[in-house]
């Protein structure tokens, strides 16, 4: 490290300086200088550059261990704490996370049990969903996103936006889970009590369907925990850091987020860093 930085800086300061003031001989740099390159060195290097493509392919929201996956699969062979030591030489960090849940001021209807008790495994598709909303800030006002996950394979499978918290928003997201995946046979829908899920408008689409309504305790956000993560990543890995000058150019780029990356692209740890559409498209093989 000593050597390459005296490399580097050469052309800026006297290499005999250098060499002194780190304690390491002038023979000893140009010896360095003219040997052959390790093929450790060399083997770093093409994995640096794939490490680099992977964590910018992210849109730099991946961390060591996805990373890390995105490499096996390109057929490389090596380690998770090489990557993190790759990472680190090029000043690669994921975002922290940031959460930010939305105030529901409207008139709560009929209150569900919570029926879904924080199982947030499911043995098949379209057994069980969980749903909720949130918003996003745009220079125009507000833009509120709806979606509903599976729990099978954590794929949003129905989505909607719009310029009002309404009951029509979750309506419209159900809808599209339905028209997608097709009438479920025996399916639990899991929400909070917002007012919007207990409305009656949103409770009829339920019974036609013949849903299940759950609904998580007052105050439990653990109780939707699977959901909360999903909107925790819409936030921190694309929307926070945009400023979105029409609700039209946010709808578009959380379009982009849901449908061109996370459905099948993003890896998830609880699906053994596969995405939805690849843990879905294996257990069908």
């Amino acid at each position: 490290m000593k050597f390459g930085f005296v490399a580097k800086h050469r052309g800026a300061w006297p290499v005999n300086l250098m060499c002194e003031a780190l304690g390491v001989s002038r023979g000893g740099f140009y010896a360095w200088l003219t040997r052959p390159r390790s093929q450790r060195s060399l083997s770093d290097e093409v994995l640096g550059a794939q490490v680099h493509q992977s964590f910018v392919r992210s849109d730099r929201t991946y961390g060591a261990r996805r990373v890390w996956h995105d490499v096996l699969e390109q057929g490389q062979a090596c380690g998770l704490h090489r990557i993190e030591r790759l990472m680190r030489e090029q000043a690669l960090r994921a975002r922290p996370r940031r959460r930010g849940l939305p105030k529901d001021r409207g008139t709560r209807g009929a209150v569900a049990d919570n029926v879904l008790d924080r199982q947030f495994r499911a043995d098949g598709p379209n057994q069980k969903w969980v749903a909720d909303f949130t918003y996003i800030w745009t220079a125009e006002g507000w833009l509120y996103v709806a979606a509903v996950l599976d729990l099978y394979s954590r794929r949003i499978v129905g989505w909607s936006m719009q310029e009002s918290m309404t009951s029509q928003l979750v309506v419209d997201a159900l809808m599209m889970a339905v028209w997608r995946r097709g009438k479920p046979v025996a399916l639990l829908h899991h929400s909070d009590q917002g007012s919007q899920y207990t409305s009656e408008h949103f409770q009829k689409l339920l019974d036609e369907q013949g849903i299940t309504c759950s609904m998580s305790r007052a105050g439990e956000v653990w109780d939707n925990s699977a959901m909360e993560s999903f909107f925790s990543s819409l936030k921190t890995e694309r929307t926070a850091r945009k400023v979105y000058r029409t609700r039209g150019r946010a709808r578009s780029d959380v379009f982009d987020y849901i449908e061109c990356f996370y459905n099948p692209t993003r890896r998830h740890s609880t699906l053994g860093y596969l995405s939805p559409v690849q843990f879905e498209k294996a257990q069908e093989a």
